[in-house]
């Protein structure tokens, strides 16, 4: 892809002088670049086979605490190393910054060199495999909708998370001329993701008041998660740039709409969309039924994954175009699963369930396991829903809180078996934690609401 570098043209860069700097990152829990900037000398000469870092990356929350209670990994055991290894196809210039390139790493078992099982990039190349044995490709798109705020992250978080002012002031869905206003943050991230080999087809505004929406074209899966991943830290490096903050906490105002992040996906078979049937009513394969039907079957047991925080749940509510049922329907954006394309050879499906926080690695592989159980079992696809799902009260609803997720992921049977039982374990724990770090908060809305009445 262009933007894309090859490893020889890294050393040719290094030695002129382009390059100083690289970026050596691994994609941790949450689904956030974390690594090491190595003098691009040192990277060339030794670093490009391996590094290291600390087990501990993949056992922490939010706020790099250290939770009791993982098996990977503890003050139990020490907090030992990983290697860190390179993946040079993702090695790619970051425009934004002067002189720097980035390249994704694999985290691999220290002694054995093996890939750690609950890393994200190697649960989602796990389900990429399974796929690949079936004769599938899976293609994805992942759309990032986010929140532009007036001040910078450091006003913001002086001001105690208090002073949040979007950088518009009225809702911009499709809106050029305040969008207008924004170019000073959304040109140069275009721009720059385009040239860091990053497909982005395009940028708008979205149903809020500061709320953006950036797409990257479809892709193979692993791609498809990579881009997301950077863009994501693009959005934020770019607005920090600028002097603005940029946020995909779900729901950040109980007034104001949350931010998603929609999934779009097909299966390919030599080179082919295996999505399309000419001769269905909707254009739509038996295999891409049998998908649907595993997709939506399994949807409450990969919730987690889609939804991670307790935050995210807040998300989920009527007529905000926030999904609170696991159904489809052709082209319908009231519903979990929307049916886009039909009757074209493009058709496929869009998970709407997720929201701006999810790890799109474990977001993706928690799809494609529950697609390809559809596929295996030859599960029948229901008819489509019609009308206002919300109102549905036929349909299956998707879990309401992270407690609710946390139980449907620990009792999934269907995730132990695609996943294994110490992957789906460490996600359970790693979702207690989440819990039981908010059920220790006194909130402010408790404290206004009891401090004199209670």
């Amino acid at each position: 892809m262009a933007g894309t570098l090859s490893f020889e043209t890294l050393k040719t860069q290094v030695t002129d002088g382009t390059i100083d700097t690289v970026l050596v990152c691994g994609v941790d829990m949450q689904g956030r670049l974390m690594g090491k900037r190595f003098h691009a000398v040192n990277f060339v000469e030794t670093s490009h086979a391996e590094t290291h870092c600390c087990n501990y990356l993949l056992a922490t929350d939010l706020e790099m605490a250290t939770p009791p209670g993982y098996k990977s990994t503890g003050w139990q055991s020490g907090y030992g190393d990983y290697v860190m290894q390179p993946d040079l196809s993702t090695l790619r210039p970051v425009p934004w910054l002067d002189g720097t390139v980035m390249v994704l790493c694999d985290l691999m078992d220290h002694d054995t060199h093996q890939p750690v099982p609950h890393s994200p990039r190697a649960i989602l190349k796990k389900q990429i495999a399974r796929l690949a044995e079936l004769g599938f490709e899976a293609q994805m798109a992942t759309e990032l909708e986010f929140f532009l705020f007036e001040h910078s992250l450091d006003h913001i978080r002086k001001s105690g998370f208090r002073d949040l002012t979007p950088i518009s002031g009225y809702n911009e869905d499709y809106h050029i001329f305040q969008t207008t206003k924004e170019e000073g943050i959304m040109r140069p991230l275009r721009n720059h993701l385009f040239a860091a080999g990053i497909p982005v087809e395009n940028t708008k505004g979205e149903a809020e008041a500061g709320q953006e929406e950036l797409n990257i074209r479809y892709s193979p899966a692993l791609d498809c998660a990579d881009h997301h991943t950077i863009a994501k830290n693009a959005v934020k490096e770019i607005a920090w740039q600028q002097g603005h903050a940029a946020s995909f906490l779900p729901k950040w105002h109980p007034d104001r709409v949350g931010s998603s992040s929609h999934v779009h996906q097909s299966l390919w078979a030599d080179g082919k969309p295996a999505f399309v049937d000419a001769e269905d009513a909707l254009g739509m394969s038996v295999v891409m039924k049998h998908y649907m039907a595993g997709l939506i079957a399994f949807a409450p047991d990969y919730t987690y994954f889609l939804a991670p925080y307790v935050n995210s749940y807040k998300r989920f509510a009527k007529g905000t175009f926030a999904p609170t049922k696991t159904v489809w329907s052709v082209d319908n954006r009231t519903a979990g699963f929307r049916l886009c394309g039909a009757g074209t050879k493009g058709v496929r499906v869009e998970c709407r369930i997720g929201g701006s926080d999810l790890n799109p690695y474990l977001a993706q592989a928690g799809m494609l396991a529950a697609g390809i159980k559809g596929i295996e079992d030859k599960m029948d696809l229901a008819p489509p829903t019609r009308g206002d799902v919300y109102e549905d009260a036929k349909a299956g609803d998707i879990p309401q809180t992270l407690r609710a997720a946390t139980e449907t992921l620990r009792n999934s049977s269907f995730l132990r078996a695609a996943f294994g039982d110490d992957v789906v374990d460490h996600y359970t724990r790693a979702a207690e934690w989440e819990q039981e770090e908010f059920d220790r908060a006194v909130t402010d809305w408790e404290i206004a609401r009891g401090f004199e009445r209670a």
